[in-house]
């Protein structure tokens, strides 16, 4: 918790498009961003002046601040491990993009840092965040769905469908041996388990490259998704997906499908979700975040966010009135603000720790298992 009458000193790791991204949720949430570092002096610099914070030189400097009681890690995959677990061990809380590593044991090792460290450890599966998520899933613990008979559905983006299109994602060195799963299927798997109350536990998955040579990334970079064209003109050898195609099946028995893929052409980021149960079915888009479909055999209904209805999460998290859209921006500012209120002593409702991140390493290793033995294989 603050010092009474001290506002929460924030530290930014990694100054790319979703570092920018923590900054305005922090500030929105109260608290004071006083430093950024990015992936080199100068770019620090750079971005210090633009928001008004200090500059600092490396995680040495960050960790030594005494201002700094939360830290926001924004950078390439392969520092998450490191960055995280020097944070938690200096007494920071920490607010760690997925994947929690590029490896399993990684991922392992950073939740037992947090919990051995008693600290608030957070991951941003913000999708959890939109306010009909919240209403489905109200609506599910409400028995209105039935047991699950099916649960499906896809995440599409198109930002590397040009084969001029790189990133230091596409190395397996600093963004893990999977990209188009780790990235966005890791979203849709937490989501699906979170709303339908349903674990994962068996998959059988298949993996594509559909751009064999992307040009080769300018060096580490702690930029956002963002796709950017290599600076040297040399091509490299793609080794990590473009797209997933994955059956799932839960500890309860209910069977699952989803289609992954970066390389969707027009799909800018559509997760899309459908929940088939006994009693009735549900679909939510990330695209259409205001709204919902509810199925029927009787007839079919269109719910739209409204925070003078449904369930007491949805009018939670509807911070505008009805017919003003709410998107990403909300749900990323939502989960950064319980986030905070959990270091305060609250307890937030589906504020994703890195026990959740823990729970996705292991899907990850697990589809690049099963796509490796082409065969069924246990999460």
């Amino acid at each position: 918790m603050s010092p009474a009458g001290s506002r929460r000193g924030v530290a930014v790791l990694g100054a790319g498009m979703i570092g920018d991204v923590h900054r305005r949720a922090a500030i929105l949430a109260g608290a004071d961003v006083v430093g950024v570092l990015a992936s080199s002096q100068q770019r620090s610099r750079q971005v210090a002046d633009g928001w008004g914070v200090a500059a600092y030189q490396d995680l040495a400097e960050v960790l030594a601040d005494e201002r700094v009681s939360v830290v926001h890690i924004c950078t390439p995959n392969a520092t998450h491990a490191p960055f995280a677990t020097a944070a938690l061990r200096a007494g920071k809380h920490v607010i760690c993009e997925k994947p929690l590593g590029i490896s399993l044991a990684e991922a392992e090792r950073m939740c037992a840092v947090a919990v051995e460290s008693g600290l608030v450890a957070a991951v941003p599966f913000v999708y959890r965040y939109h306010p009909v998520v919240r209403e489905i899933r109200a609506r599910r613990q409400a028995g209105e769905f039935g047991a699950w008979n099916l649960l499906h559905g896809s995440y599409l983006q198109d930002w590397m469908l040009s084969p001029e299109a790189s990133s230091w994602r596409v190395d397996p060195e600093l963004g893990g041996p999977s990209r188009a799963f780790a990235d966005i299927g890791s979203h849709w798997c937490d989501l699906v388990q979170w709303v339908s109350g349903e674990t994962f536990t068996d998959v059988f998955a298949e993996l594509s490259i559909a751009v064999p040579t992307r040009p080769a990334a300018a060096g580490p970079t702690f930029a956002g998704p963002a796709a950017v064209s290599g600076a040297s003109g040399d091509r490299v050898e793609v080794r990590t997906e473009d797209s997933a195609a994955l059956l799932l099946r839960t500890a309860a028995g209910v069977l699952g499908s989803a289609t992954i893929s970066q390389v969707a052409a027009g799909r800018k980021n559509r997760l899309w979700f459908e929940l088939d149960g006994a009693l009735g079915s549900a679909v939510f888009d990330q695209e259409e975040p205001e709204r919902i479909w509810l199925g029927g055999v009787d007839g079919n209904r269109i719910l739209v966010r409204d925070p003078e209805h449904g369930s007491a999460e949805q009018r939670r998290l509807s911070t505008l009135p009805a017919g003003h859209a709410q998107g990403y921006a909300q749900c990323f500012e939502a989960f950064v603000a319980d986030t905070y209120a959990a270091i305060d002593g609250g307890s937030p409702e589906g504020l994703p720790t890195f026990e959740d991140g823990l729970r996705s390493a292991r899907l990850v290793d697990a589809v690049l298992r099963s796509a490796h033995h082409g065969s069924w294989t246990k999460v």
